[in-house]
């Protein structure tokens, strides 16, 4: 087996992995082939053979790896096709981000603690609010002490 084909072999691996996880699958494919290319920047175009699948396939699943914020668009003169890259820094991009949908449930679990009085209903929510809490208050600490660790400061 060739090296090549050891790297195609890893990507689609990660990519079954993150797709089992949850990730829609083209997404997570694309995704893979962003983490393995040693190229600065591919197109819908190169995604699309490399992982011999359609464009349109392609183009929604680089639309979500973009919304996630792992992927960016890049400049490319003197080309007339998007060109994309990883994102520096993207998974503590990523992580940074996650809190949305922890906010929603807060909201939720806050309404929950002002309608339900004394007793142990009321003590599971405002367990939840408060480990909820915890956790998003200590999401930039652990970015920055992971930027630290790695040598990088956070831009």
């Amino acid at each position: 087996m060739t090296g090549e084909t050891e790297r195609k072999r890893a990507a689609e691996h990660l990519a079954l992995t993150l797709a089992t996880a949850g990730m829609q699958r083209m997404g997570a494919r694309v995704l893979a082939a962003f983490l393995f290319t040693d190229e600065e920047s591919l197109t819908a175009g190169d995604l699309s053979e490399q992982l011999g699948v359609s464009a349109g396939s392609v183009s929604g699943a680089v639309r979500m790896v973009v919304q996630m914020g792992l992927v960016e668009r890049v400049p490319a003169p003197g080309s007339r096709r998007e060109h994309y890259r990883m994102r520096d820094r993207a998974w503590s991009t990523l992580y940074g981000r996650q809190h949305a949908p922890i906010d929603d449930v807060l909201t939720a679990v806050a309404r929950g603690v002002e309608v339900v009085g004394p007793g142990p209903a009321r003590e599971r929510l405002v367990y939840m609010r408060d480990f909820y809490e915890f956790l998003l208050g200590e999401v930039p600490s652990l970015i920055e002490r992971f930027e630290q660790r790695r040598g990088g400061s956070r831009p």
